[in-house]
Parts: C-alpha cells; sequence; structure tokens
C-alpha cells in the first residue's frame, strides 16, 4: 500500500475513497469516523490517521459545514477589479484581510483580481465595496451579484468514473429569510459549527458540551439545519490542485434571457461545472451567464466550454483561468 500523499499519485484506493465520502457523505452521526471506516473497511482510528495525514499535505483544507447565506440573513456578490500589476499584491491583502470574503483569486483578464463578498442584509453592499475601493483605488470595479442559481457543488471525483455530487434537494433561489425563524439554540449550534471538525471519535461529544446541549438533541438540530435548508451541506473543503485539479477556470457567456434558463441547466449538468450562475450584467461586461469548471488541464476546461457552446449556440464567452488563489475560505457567519 502506498502511504505518501504529496501528489496524486501517492493516494491509495482508501484514500480516494475518504476523500470521496467526506466532501459529500459525511455521517451527521455520534461516531462518524466509526461509520466512514465501515464503509471503508478500517478502524475510526485509522480514518482519523488518513484525514490528519491528508491535512498535513494540504490536500483536505478543514470539514464543516456549507450555510445557505441567504437563510442566515446575509447577502452575497461577486467582485471584479481592474488594478495595475504593481499594487495587485496590495490590493488582493486589502481584499483577503476582509471577514466576508471567501474566496480571492488572480485571474488572467483586465479585470484580474476577483472576490467573492457576503454582508448581512443591514450593511449596504454599495458602501462597502466604496469603503474597500478607497484603499485600492482599482481603475474598475465590478459588482455581479447573482440572479439565479443553476448549482452549487464543489465534489471533486476520485475514482475518476464520472460521479456527481448528490442532490441536496435544496431551493437556492428561494427569497424568504429563515433567519428571523432561527431560535437562540439554532444560533448557538450555527455558530458553533462554524470551526474545523475535531478529529475525535466522538467530535460531536465535545462541540454539545461546549454549549451545555445533549449530545443527541445536538444532533437532531444539526440534521434539522440540513433539512430546513439553512445548511447546504457538512463535509470536507478540498485544495483541488493537490489531487490534479490543476486548471480552474471562470466561464461566462451573453446568453439571451429568453433561453438563460435552459443553458444554465444544461451547464449545470456538467460534472466538471461547480458553480453556475446567471448574474446582472452592466456596461464593462456584459456575460450574464457564469460556471467554474475545474480539469486536469486548461484544454479540459476549454473543451467543456466549447462544448456548451456547441449545444446551445451561445459563441459569445470569456474563459478566465486563475493565476494565483489569494484566499480560499469558509465565511464565519454571525448569527
Amino acid at each position: 500500500m502506498k502511504t505518501g500523499l504529496n501528489d496524486i499519485a501517492g493516494l491509495d484506493d482508501i484514500d480516494r475513497g475518504l476523500i470521496n465520502l467526506i466532501q459529500a457523505e459525511f455521517p451527521l452521526v455520534r461516531e462518524p469516523f466509526s461509520d466512514l471506516g465501515l464503509q471503508l473497511g478500517i478502524s475510526a482510528g485509522q480514518v482519523i490517521h488518513r484525514i490528519e495525514r491528508l491535512k498535513t499535505v494540504g490536500i483536505v483544507r478543514q470539514i464543516g459545514p456549507v450555510f445557505h447565506a441567504g437563510s442566515l440573513g446575509y447577502r452575497t456578490t461577486l467582485v471584479a477589479m481592474r488594478v495595475p500589476e504593481s499594487r495587485l499584491d496590495n490590493a488582493a491583502r486589502v481584499i483577503s484581510e476582509h471577514p466576508g470574503v471567501s474566496h480571492c483569486y488572480q485571474r488572467d483578464n483586465r479585470f484580474n483580481l476577483w472576490f467573492t463578498l457576503a454582508l448581512p442584509h443591514r450593511v449596504d453592499m454599495k458602501s462597502e465595496l466604496r469603503k474597500l475601493n478607497g484603499l485600492i483605488c482599482a481603475d474598475d470595479i465590478l459588482d455581479l451579484p447573482a440572479l439565479k442559481v443553476f448549482k452549487i457543488g464543489v465534489y471533486f471525483d476520485m475514482h475518476g468514473n464520472g460521479e456527481a455530487l448528490p442532490d441536496t434537494g435544496i431551493d437556492y433561489n428561494r427569497s424568504s429569510h429563515i433567519d428571523d425563524q432561527l431560535s437562540p439554540a439554532d444560533r448557538a449550534l450555527i455558530n458553533e459549527l462554524q470551526q474545523d471538525l475535531p478529529l475525535l471519535e466522538r467530535p460531536f461529544d465535545l462541540l454539545s458540551a461546549r454549549l451545555h446541549m445533549d449530545v443527541n438533541e445536538f444532533l437532531n438540530r444539526f440534521r434539522s439545519l440540513k433539512q430546513r435548508g439553512l445548511m447546504r451541506r457538512f463535509g470536507a473543503s478540498i485544495k483541488h490542485n493537490r489531487i490534479g485539479f490543476v486548471a480552474n477556470a471562470m466561464a461566462c457567456w451573453i446568453v439571451p434571457p429568453d433561453i438563460v434558463d435552459k443553458v444554465g441547466r444544461k451547464l449545470a449538468a456538467f460534472r466538471e461545472v461547480s458553480h453556475c450562475y446567471e448574474r446582472r450584467t452592466n456596461s464593462l461586461w456584459p456575460y450574464n451567464l457564469f460556471a467554474m469548471i475545474h480539469g486536469r488541464t486548461k484544454e479540459a476546461c476549454q473543451g467543456v466550454v466549447s462544448q456548451v457552446s456547441r449545444q446551445t449556440g451561445c459563441k459569445d464567452n470569456v474563459v478566465l483561468f486563475s493565476v494565483r488563489e489569494f484566499k480560499k475560505v469558509r465565511i464565519r457567519y454571525q448569527v
């Protein structure tokens, strides 16, 4: 059995199976690592040891929840800036220090700095962007909020058989704000969950004890977060370039409004696509359909773009490859 994990060739079949499971099907039970071990034919201790190694070599970033921002009283947007190369590193530092920024990348476009920003509904997005830009002085700035979500599902299939992220069954486009309906216990639970899961045989015992809550009540409330649509999933965040998915592209199309739903659904069906949105346009950026595409090569990503354009007849597109990753974390929502 191979044990070196410094590159994709160093992963054995159990490692690959484990990475698949903890991305999408992490068990929300009292002894989750025992449950994973049963599926993989190893002990809970071996599961924990393997995850520790995967973290050490930078494959697993963290294990935790992915929440529906709108349901917790937050709004989000995608922002692009055109920043002179001489000031790009400083601009990225300023952006990355903002607690509402989860992702920040340099991309190969005249709009070279891209980031996502999440703010409580009570905070004005335009004012916050003006404050940020006051520290950066970008040549141009784009505010590109999502109008419709067709897919949110980051999943890297380690077996290479085309397996897709299991459907969460959540309506991402609803407009209701469930944050008004959260009980004090819900809020305490959500705040406690937003950390890297302790690698203990009974990790939720520790978390529930911090809240002075019975562990069974904790787990029932935890599962209800997913059932109610506040939590999209609970699982591992994977550093994709460490497992061979070294090409990361944001592809944008100009799609006529009357067919944007049809094209969006078609695009979302590609397993290489992790995110797909219709976004607001402006005079500097006419592209309205966005997709994040992950592949082992740039050519593979370009192949998806070509296939979508060929199948839909939407030829006007731009593909922005990631040049540098400045920040990639999960937002800590304060509820």
